[in-house]
Parts: C-alpha cells; sequence; structure tokens
C-alpha cells in the first residue's frame, strides 16, 4: 500500500537544489557576462526580472571551474553572507530564486546542505545557521537539514523558528544513531537510511534488516510512526545492474512491513550517476519507485514534478529502454548507450 495517490497527489517533495554540491556547467548558456564585464550566471528571480550572479575570481581560480563546473549555489551562500552590499544583495536574490521555483513546482521541504563551504566544521555550522534562517524569511516551507556533519545538523536545527513548521533531519543511520535523540530534541521529523553500521547495504534483505533496525530505535525514543522517513539507499545503475532492483524490492518489502503510516523516501537521481540523459532514467526510476510504494522522494521538483513524470508515455522506446537498464534487463546498458549515440533520445525530446 502507498500513501501517494497514481496521480502523484499526496508525493513529499523534499527539494534537493539548494545544496553546496550543485553545478552548472561552465557551458551553459546561462553563462554570460556581469555588468563589470566578468563572468556571471543569468537567473530570473522571484519577481520575474532578469539578473545576473557573478562568478568571483576565487570560483574562477579553483579546481571545479578549472573542470567546467559552477558550483553555483555555493557562490550565492558565500556572497549572501559577504560584507560586500552588492555581492550580499545578489546573492540572497539568487537563493530566493531557488527558493521560489521549488515552491512553485509543489516541494514539501526544502533540502538544504552546506558541506562543501569550507572544510572547517565551525565556518559550516555558521553557513548552516545563516541559511536556515534566510530561507524561513523567503518562504513557510520547512528546511530538511542535511549534512554529514552531526554538529552542522544541529546548528541548523537550532536556527529553526520556534513555533514553525516541523523541520526533516537528512539523516539519521546506525553509524549516526545519535541522532535520533537531536530529532526528539527538536522536534523534527527524521530520515532513517538503510546503511549499515560499518558499510552500506549489499542486497534488499541487508537494507530491510538496517532500516528495521533504525525505525525499531526511532520508535523506542518517543518518535511518530508518521515521522519516520526511510530512505533504503538509491545507488548508481549505472555500477551494477542489480542496483535498482535491489532499492525497489526494498521499498516494496517496507511499506508492506509498516503499511501507509510510514514514509519512504530517497535520493532518487543518484540512480542515473554516470549516465547520459539523465532525466528519463530519474523520471522513470520515480514512477517504479512510486509504483512500489515509496511517497516521498529527495528530487528536483521543478524538473521532475511527480505528476508530470506520471503522464510518462510507458510505450515509447525512451521509456522501454530506461526500464530496461534499471530493472536489469539491459547488460552494462549496452541498447541504452546506442541509442543515446544515435540521438534517439533527443529525438524523442524535440518531438
Amino acid at each position: 500500500m502507498q500513501a501517494a495517490g497514481q496521480d502523484g497527489s499526496g508525493f513529499i517533495i523534499i527539494g534537493e537544489n539548494i545544496h553546496t554540491t550543485r553545478i552548472v556547467p561552465t557551458k551553459s548558456p546561462r553563462m554570460v557576462g556581469a555588468d563589470d564585464g566578468g563572468p556571471a550566471l543569468r537567473y530570473v528571480a522571484a519577481d520575474g526580472a532578469e539578473r545576473r550572479l557573478p562568478i568571483p575570481e576565487s570560483a574562477m581560480a579553483g579546481h571545479d571551474f578549472r573542470e567546467g563546473r559552477i558550483k553555483h549555489v555555493k557562490i550565492a551562500v558565500q556572497a549572501a553572507m559577504s560584507d560586500v552590499p552588492a555581492a550580499r544583495a545578489e546573492g540572497w536574490e539568487y537563493l530566493r530564486h531557488l527558493v521560489h521555483r521549488q515552491e512553485v513546482a509543489g516541494a514539501t521541504f526544502l533540502d538544504l546542505n552546506v558541506d562543501e563551504i569550507s572544510l572547517k566544521p565551525a565556518e559550516q555550522k555558521t553557513a548552516m545557521a545563516w541559511l536556515v534562517r534566510a530561507v524561513q524569511q523567503m518562504t513557510r516551507l520547512p528546511p530538511a537539514v542535511d549534512s554529514s556533519n552531526i554538529e552542522t545538523i544541529r546548528a541548523g536545527l537550532e536556527a529553526c523558528e520556534r513555533p514553525g513548521p516541523q523541520p526533516l533531519l537528512n539523516s539519521a543511520s546506525l553509524e549516526r544513531i545519535d541522532a535520533l535523540d537531536l530529532a526528539r530534541e527538536h522536534g523534527a521529523q527524521v530520515v532513517v537510511t538503510a546503511a549499515g553500521e560499518k558499510g552500506m547495504p549489499a542486497d534488499a534483505a541487508e537494507r530491510l534488516a538496517n532500516a528495521t533496525r533504525m525505525v525499531d530505535a526511532a520508535l523506542a525514543k518517543g518518535l511518530a510512526m508518521a515521522d519516520i522517513y526511510v530512505d533504503p539507499l538509491i545507488f548508481p545503475i549505472s555500477v551494477d545492474k542489480d542496483y535498482g532492483l535491489h532499492c525497489l524490492d526494498a521499498i516494496r518489502a517496507l511499506r508492506a512491513a509498516y503499511g501507509p503510516a510510514i514514509h519512504i523516501t530517497g535520493g532518487m537521481s543518484n540512480v542515473s550517476f554516470g549516465i547520459p540523459y539523465r532525466k528519463i532514467i530519474n523520471d522513470v526510476f520515480l514512477i517504479l519507485a512510486m509504483a512500489a510504494g515509496a511517497d516521498s522522494g529527495i528530487i528536483d521538483p521543478v524538473t521532475s514534478r511527480p505528476d508530470d513524470v506520471l503522464r510518462l508515455d510507458r510505450g515509447s522506446r525512451a521509456y522501454q529502454l530506461a526500464e530496461d537498464v534499471l530493472l536489469g534487463r539491459d547488460e552494462n546498458c549496452r541498447l541504452y548507450l546506442r541509442a543515446w549515440r544515435k540521438g534517439e533520445f533527443k529525438a524523442a525530446a524535440t518531438a
């Protein structure tokens, strides 16, 4: 049984775009000149005006830029936190633009992650607290406070408004089980993952076993079933043809074990890392995950709104190729990659 409707209604979207790992390619058509002649990213602000986020020299001197990647969210957060009025204003508008787009697209939570702001934990904590407060001024959508460092998560939860919308802690696991205490302390909902105490699960059975231990631990701490989001962990299908099946089988088993009260989520776009034309892989996997029982996803609602995704033509060549990859029927993605090289996906997208 699944909590989300077959038309996508009720699906809980954890919007993934305010994350300092996010990139725009330097070859993107959004890359233009700033007013001072330097490079900038063009965007449409929340008020409809076209604006430009300057790319600072520090970013251009970095490894990512030299390899063709612009970490635009990182740039915007750093600019908005700076002491330079013009940079501060533009960084703020860019973040507000990201928030607005996800809000309009139907996000339920906004996932906030600043791990790449700095290698220094203290600076990560400062940035997370600042970002949570800033986003709360831009929207009433609750934050999903996301970090690999539990103290950074703590800083984000402490910055949440009280009273205010219930935040989401992303995430707790067997190797970080004390995050459950943090969720209870701050009245947060929580994502619990299927990671083991010393590594990642090998198959659906390990996912179910690890996730069950986490759900039991969360309930024992006094968290409500409805406040628990289970992430069975979605791995790139390009690495192993069975990874999609492992995750989908785990989703089915979790839904059968816990019924409709619990939430099942996950980083849906993880499945497509390393594969060209990622959108069709992501969209088809979202359909399969929802059919298996997922009622939530950490996704980009701007490019993959569940109600739009569910209207895909499931008889199309593109859909069938993607489904074959995800269900392990296309060894090493051979047929999919052949179709991509022949331009079949490009032709389908423009038809």
